[in-house]
Formats: structure tokens, sequence, C-alpha cells
């Protein structure tokens, strides 16, 4: 049986064992019993941190052909494509031909004979895939923070340490090439991480002696975000590719093949390129660019299994709250009295409004659960609206966030990002691929959206087709706005200010913004449990919902509508879930109907005053 160190530094050894021991045993169903035999090794207990990340080790550190992991969204399907899964060659020992497995592999060995009866064509599918979107620095650090895989370098040289981030590599990247390389302009304010330096040559003796930095800046890595850093990876899958779908967020768990000869193909320096494959023909040369760029830039995952991720907060356990019911009953136990520390966390960053600090928690937690044909349920988006003048009002409160949630966007709806950036993916049919858009995010990005960036000008075509798609995106899709005062949302609210400080800028430097670190991550904990808690109404509090509707209407039919009976349901439900609770009861009900009063009278004495909605 393979020791640890085999089946993580030599998976193919593994495969390999079990394809030569079929051959005695056609009917033994060697390629399930291959992907079983990694799953079961990996549940044993701590044996996933054992398995480097491409996330957050450099690439030249890993093993070529070893056991490496891939937290990721599918960015874009190619075609699939045919590979030579089973094909003889002779062994240079005995000059006997021999069968050999070609799976989980880009390239065959030499002397293959392409004339043998026995070569068998496999199919497999290539996914497009790169770091999850907007995954927060905190998110990045802690993942890599509780691995426990010991890597070196691939070359020669000697580290002084054995872990760094991509996005450390990328900054001293950066740094070496500012003269020549112009750096991407940002979009957002910058986050605690970005604004602790980026140091400085003190840690070139990490660097991989490469000269891979220029190619990378001809190379459209294709990121939905602008800035992004991190791999992307061409994922081969083998078995059920149907059942996963585009944007989805996997943990993918794979050989890893970063071969030589997949550079030559990509930059059709090989004569004999053809011969790895065979499709090439078929293909244009923008196609062939985009579809085979240099592993050494874009690795090739093979995937053994791949895990959906429901979230991707690494405080959580891996495994579903269901079924680590001691995590959930503690966790359960605590909600209430986290809530009451994040509405204290809140309050104050609103200026003294505890209404809209109730608000916020609810649409922090809020979720797509489930559609119904076209309609979203469970979407909540927020628009706050009467925020502070100054400038580093936005700045901050989306900072704070980012420190919250797992994965974020802050969009500054400025003429020039409106009139420039694409929105959302289109289909380049010259290349056969999927360009990215801004708002191709995964599932429960927190997307914040700050109109007080407006200024005075003119929108082009492209910015009024952008205001378009984003009224149509916000009550359709799945995707949430933490700060804005576009009209589109679920829930408007006015900022309602306790405190009328002087001077806002003193105010603001006065608050405490950032707590401990351990009452961070208990807000971390809190927000994303309460939006993976499931969650029913009895038939009893159903009738009792009914009735009140009915009595509500009674005196003022125009009081009441059924949107605002759906809206007070979906924060009755937040609401319960804020607080722990699995199941609506009348108290909660009783309590969501008060806070719509509430909010509701602040917003019609906002108009009259204002004479116009927010």
């Amino acid at each position: 049986m393979p020791s640890t160190h085999d089946w993580i530094n030599n998976p193919l050894g593994v495969v390999e064992g079990m394809f030569a021991a079929s051959q005695n045993n056609p009917n033994a169903g060697w390629e399930a019993k291959a992907v079983e035999f990694f799953k079961d090794h990996l549940k044993e207990k701590d044996a996933h941190t054992w398995v480097p990340s491409l996330n957050d080790v450099p690439l030249h550190y890993l093993k070529p052909n070893s056991l490496v992991k891939f937290r990721c969204l599918i960015q874009d399907m190619f075609d699939p494509e045919f590979y030579m899964g089973v094909y003889e060659a002779v062994d240079p020992p005995t000059k006997a031909k021999v069968l050999r497995c070609g799976k989980y592999k880009d390239v065959t060995e030499c002397g293959v004979d392409f004339d043998s009866r026995n070569t068998v064509t496999a199919e497999r599918q290539t996914f497009y895939c790169v770091p999850i979107p907007g995954e927060n620095p905190w998110v990045k650090e802690s993942y890599a923070g509780s691995s426990q895989a010991r890597v070196v370098p691939s070359t020669s040289y000697a580290p002084t340490r054995q872990k760094r981030s991509y996005e450390e590599d990328d900054d001293v990247d950066d740094m070496d090439t500012q003269p020549q390389m112009q750096r991407e302009p940002r979009t957002g304010p910058q986050s605690p991480t970005e604004q602790r330096g980026n140091g400085d040559c003190k840690r070139r003796e990490t660097e991989a002696p490469s000269s891979q930095t220029a190619s990378a800046s001809h190379l459209d890595l294709n990121f939905p975000l602008p800035g992004e850093k991190g791999p992307s990876c061409l994922v081969k899958v083998y078995e059920n590719w149907d059942g996963f779908k585009l944007n989805d967020t996997l943990e993918v768990f794979g050989i890893l093949s970063v071969s030589p000869a997949l550079s030559a193909l990509a930059d059709k320096k090989d004569s004999s390129s053809s011969l790895l494959d065979p499709t090439e023909c078929m293909e244009t040369a923008e196609e062939q660019r985009v579809h085979s760029p240099p592993a050494s830039l874009v690795p090739r995952l093979h995937m053994l299994f791949a895990k959906p991720l429901p979230h991707n907060n690494p405080l959580l356990p891996c495994a579903t709250l269901e079924d680590n019911s001691a995590f959930l009953s503690s966790t359960l136990s605590e909600m209430a009295s986290v809530r009451a520390e994040l509405l204290t966390y809140f309050t104050p960053i609103l200026l003294g409004d505890a209404l809209a600090a109730e608000y916020l928690i609810l649409h922090l937690i809020s979720n797509v659960y489930s559609r119904r044909d076209i309609l979203p349920l469970g979407k909540f988006t927020l628009n706050l609206s009467g925020c502070p003048t100054v400038a580093s009002y936005t700045e901050r409160f989306y900072q704070i966030i980012q420190q919250l949630v797992p994965s974020s966007y802050y969009l500054s709806m400025s003429l020039q990002n409106m009139n420039q950036m694409r929105f959302v993916p289109k289909k380049d049919y010259s290349a056969n691929r999927l360009v990215s858009g801004a708002l191709q995010l995964a599932r429960n990005t927190s997307l914040f959206l700050d109109e007080t960036q407006l200024e005075q000008g003119q929108l082009d075509t492209t910015g009024l087709r952008c205001i378009k798609l984003l009224c149509k995106v916000l009550p359709w899709s799945s995707v949430y706005i933490s700060f804005s005062v576009t009209p589109q949302s679920d829930c408007r609210i006015h900022l309602q200010s306790q405190i009328t400080p002087p001077h806002m800028e003193e105010y603001l430097n006065s608050i405490h913004m950032h707590p401990h670190a351990s009452q961070l991550n208990k807000f971390r904990m809190y927000l994303s449990v309460a939006r993976l808690l499931n969650y029913s109404i009895s038939d009893e509090v159903t009738k009792s919902v009914e009735d009140d509707f009915v009595d509500m209407r009674k005196d003022d039919p125009q009081s009441i509508s059924a949107e605002d009976l759906h809206r007070m349901l979906v924060v009755a439900r937040l609401l319960s879930l804020s607080l722990g609770q699995t199941s609506l009861s009348r108290d909660s009900w009783l309590r969501a109907k008060h806070m719509e009063l509430l909010r509701r009278s602040r917003m019609e004495q906002h108009t009259c005053v204002n004479g116009n909605e927010p």
C-alpha cells in the first residue's frame, strides 16, 4: 500500500499500479478504485491540509505530477478533447511492448506505437478555472496558515521560507518590472492587508529564477475582476462533467501537469506538436493561444475529484453543518449574543442608527436559497442612502464589510468605470472562449456599489448599457448589494444619523472600526453560519401570518400589498436566522412587522421632506 509520501508526491504511481493490476482482471473497475483511494486517504484527520494548494503556494515550489488542490471558480468551459486513454509503448529495458495508461497525463512517453490496435481513445472535458473572484485577504491568509504541506522549490536555489502566497510573488514581480509595465489601475479602496506595504528586495531570494513575468504580461488570464492575483488553471475533467456548471465554486484535487512540451505546443516551436494535440489542425491560431497557454503560467490540473464549496469561510468546518452536529449546536447557542455584539459594532459606524444596523445584519446573512421560475427566493438587497458626504466614509464602510465576509467587490460607479468596464461575460467567437466581466462572481459574493463617486458628465452607450444591466441584475440575480443608492433594491432605508459631530472626519477616526481578531472571527463565523442554516415555517404560524395580512388590509386595502407581505416574510426569515432560530416564531413575526413599520414610516417622512424618493 502506498505511503503518505507516495500518494501525494507520486499519485501517478498509484494510478499506474492500479492500471497494471487491472490487466489481469478487466472487470475490476480500476478507475473508480483509484479515485476512491485518494478520497479515502483525504478523509483521514487533517489529511487535506497535507496537500499543497495552488492558491497559496507558488507554482515553482510544486513538484510536477504531484497531488495538489485548487479553490476556484469555473470561469469557462472549453470543448471536449480526445486523448489516448490506453496506448502501447516499447519498454526500454526489455524492448517489449507494454500497455500504458494515458489518463491524468498531457504528454505520452517516447516509443508510442500509434498503429497499435490496442490504443484506446478516450474523451475528457476542460474547464478554465480562476481563484474565487473577490476572495478577501483574511480568507486567503487563514487557508494558507492552516496548511501543513511540505513544499520545496523545484529549482536548485534554497529559499529562506517554505510558504509564500501568489500575492507576495506578484508584488515583487510588479516592482521588478515597474518602469516597463504599467500597473493595474485601482477600482476600490485599499484593504488593510494592502496597506501594510509591499516589501523590498529582501524577498528576492525566494523568487524563482525565471523570466516568465514578461510573458505573463502578454497573456490575458481572464480574471473577472481587475487587479486579481493568483493562478488560473486548465482543469481536465474525466468523469461526470455534466454535473458541473459555469460559475460553480469548487475545491479540485488533482494531478499537476506543467510539462515543457505544453509550452512548446503553445509557442508552435515543436514540429511534432500535432502528436500531442490531434485537434490542433481544427483550431485557429487565436483558439490555440487561448486554449493552450504556456503551462508555466497556466498549469494543467487533472481532476481526480472535486468538492463543491457551499462556502469559502476557512473558520467553518469542511463538512456541512448537518454533518457536524457538535459545531452546529455550539454555534446556535451563541448566535443571539454574537448578534447583539455585531449590532453594537455596526451602530456607531452607521452614525448611531440602530435600525439601519439591524437591516445591515439581515442583508449580510441573506442568500438565494431557491428559485421559482426566474424569481430568486431569499434575495435581500439593501439600498442605504443619506450617508455622510465625506469621501472616506464609503471606503471605510467597504473595508469593514471586507473584513467580515469571505468574498466581496467594491464597484465605484464613476463615469469612467461605467463607460469603460465590462460587466457581463461575452463570448469571443474568434478565440472560442468566454471573456469574463466584473459581475461574473461566485455565489454569495457581496457587491458594494458606491454611487457617491458619480460626478457630472455624460454616460456613453456603454455606460447606459451598464446602468440598465445593473437595474436588471439587482431584482433577478443572486448578486448582493452592500452599499448603494440605486433604486432597484429589495429594501431601502435612509440613514438617520443620531450623531451630529462638527467634524465628521474626526468622528470617523475615533470609531473603533477594527475589533480584536477573536471578535472578528466570531462575527465572520456568525454571518456564514446564519446564511447556511435551514429554515421552515409551521402550518400554525403560516395561518397566523395569513390572518394578520387580512386584518391589516381590512381598514385600508392600500396600506399593504402582496409585495409588502413578501418583504415582511423575508425580513422575518432573516431575523429568525440571525437569532439562531431555524423556524419562524410568533414573536419573530411581530418583531419583523414592527421593524418594517418603522422603516416604511421613515421612508415616507423622508419622501415628504425631500419631495421624492431617495
